[in-house]
């Protein structure tokens, strides 16, 4: 995300002509496209563009109120963020019932080590409240009595506290089209294992199913198809003999909360950016955070053999014989 763009997001049903009626009116107002894509999912449109606004003739109250004009004429929803709307960046948290990963948010919001400042908790159970209001953070719960979410009001409230960034911390229901269009690579959730492998429920006992050595855990970018969002952060740890699922989230827990908030600096910071379905950093020489396993392991790896690099070479065509 480029901070000296205004991003106009566009979501509703499909329909012929949408994209030529809002480019052009950003065409009459002298607004420049820097970058647009658009996509349909399950008869939802969304287009994100991203828009240089310097030169605009006219006002970024009036370009607002047009495009939200031009939406209800269209019966689409219409989203502007301006640069300036995002000098001091909010994080939406949404949560069902694990604390580890919302508890390590607050932490590290409360040491300053954050970069922003948690606006709301939003849960599909309300077990976590608690935790919430000791932050003197406000807490809703969008969930029936079996935990289905009303994402209605979901919406409502993203609108409501209009957050700089999503946060699944560990909130266990899948985001429709309409949530993740609306909000384009501004959602990072964490899985417990190292995608692509065992996405979906009960992460960690795949891996104990499927008998690996290694796990882990993997940050990554929302998108409309389950667990295949750009990676941002990985985390990795040796599975025991015998391991039982619990004994591995008490190991995955921790990993978690750690590569989730290693993601959301990164992104808040700028730092990270998305290039044909790939996370990549912007500036790697000025970037300290760890996006996989610590650089120490690179020094208890062998380094060799490797093809061409043989301990001996033939000084003739011979070949060398292997000693009896």
């Amino acid at each position: 995300m480029t901070r000296d763009l205004t991003e106009i997001t566009v979501v509703g049903e499909d329909d012929t002509g949408l994209i030529a009626e809002v480019t052009s009116l950003l065409f009459e107002r002298s607004i420049n496209i820097e970058d647009l894509d658009q996509a349909v999912r399950e008869g939802v449109f969304r287009m994100t563009m991203r828009v240089d606004t310097s030169e605009m003739v006219t006002t970024e109250e009036k370009l607002r109120e047009d495009l939200t004009d031009l939406g209800d004429d269209l019966g689409v929803d219409v989203q502007v963020r301006f640069p300036a709307d995002r000098e001091t960046q909010t994080i939406a948290v949404l949560v069902t019932k694990e604390s580890h990963c919302l508890e390590a948010l607050f932490e590290a919001w409360a040491n300053g080590d954050l970069g922003a400042d948690i606006e709301v908790v939003i849960g599909n159970h309300d077990d976590l409240e608690p935790l919430a209001a000791k932050y003197d953070v406000p807490f809703h719960d969008i969930g029936d009595e079996k935990g289905t979410p009303d994402e209605d009001q979901l919406l409502d409230l993203l609108a409501q506290y209009d957050a700089d960034l999503i946060a699944l911390a560990r909130y266990m229901r899948i985001l429709s089209p309409d949530v993740v269009f609306r909000y384009e690579s501004r959602i990072i959730n964490v899985h417990p294992s190292l995608l692509p492998a065992f996405p979906g429920a009960s992460a960690y006992m795949q891996a104990i199913e499927e008998g690996v050595r290694i796990a882990g855990v993997t940050a990554h970018y929302v998108t409309t198809d389950l667990d295949q969002g750009p990676i941002i952060t990985q985390r990795a740890f040796n599975v025991p003999d015998d391991a039982t699922e619990e004994e591995l989230q008490q190991i995955g827990q921790p990993l978690e909360a750690e590569a989730l908030i290693e993601a959301i600096k990164l992104h808040l910071n700028d730092e990270v950016n998305v290039h044909r379905g790939r996370t990549k950093l912007r500036d790697p020489e000025e970037t300290s955070a760890q996006l996989g396993a610590p650089e120490k392991l690179d020094q208890l790896n062998p380094d060799r053999p490797i093809d061409g690099l043989g301990e001996f070479v033939a000084e003739d065509d011979g070949e060398i014989e292997a000693d009896d």
